[in-house]
């Protein structure tokens, strides 16, 4: 008797199902990949109000429910500690003492919503518009909250923090949260087309 089909947990299941021997080659390439995009997304700005927008916490919370929470944490760990290592994988500049600054708080945030996204992806929060929706807020929140946090420390004052790490960059956060919303139920719907 043929075994039931196994359906697919996050796109990149969808996407990319190799041999059980292939699947170590694969998830390795996915998360050099995963940390190559965002680097890059770390360094190209695009014109924004009230400040310049980069495409980093887009690529964190996609990458998150692209890949599911083992890879996407896997893949957040690489970059991390490539950063630390001091390869030039943030926005401006590399090492302990960057992951120590003013925006150690929000690469924190980074790992901790990628690997929430992916958690609540691989139970289908990535298949409508709304669910979608409802998950990039929650890690748009996650990524602000330890972001936010540490800047308070680091500047002795929450209100200065808030005025400096979440206010300006409230309005590319909703441009991103739409964007995703649009973006990964079209490629499930893509990807169930005969």
């Amino acid at each position: 008797m043929a075994q039931p089909a196994v359906q697919p947990t996050t796109l990149m299941d969808a996407l990319w199902t190799p041999e059980q021997s292939q699947k170590v080659l694969r998830l390795g390439l996915l998360a050099l990949a995963g940390t190559a995009l965002l680097a890059l997304s770390a360094k190209i700005q695009v014109p924004f109000w009230p400040v310049p927008m980069t495409m980093q916490s887009f690529v964190v919370l996609v990458l998150g429910m692209a890949y599911g929470w083992r890879l996407a944490g896997a893949t957040l760990l690489l970059y991390l500690a490539e950063g630390a290592f001091g390869l030039p994988v943030f926005a401006s500049g590399a090492g302990l003492a960057y992951l120590a600054g003013p925006t150690g708080g929000y690469l924190l945030g980074f790992l901790l919503a990628a690997v929430l996204l992916g958690w609540l992806a691989e139970r289908g929060w990535d298949r409508s518009v709304l669910w979608t929706l409802v998950a990039m807020v929650i890690g748009n929140i996650v990524i602000f909250a330890p972001g936010v946090a540490w800047l308070s420390v680091l500047m002795g004052d929450l209100a200065k923090a808030i005025g400096a790490g979440l206010t300006p960059f409230l309005a590319a956060s909703l441009f991103k949260t739409g964007l995703a919303a649009a973006v990964l139920p079209f490629a499930w719907r893509l990807l169930q087309r005969p």
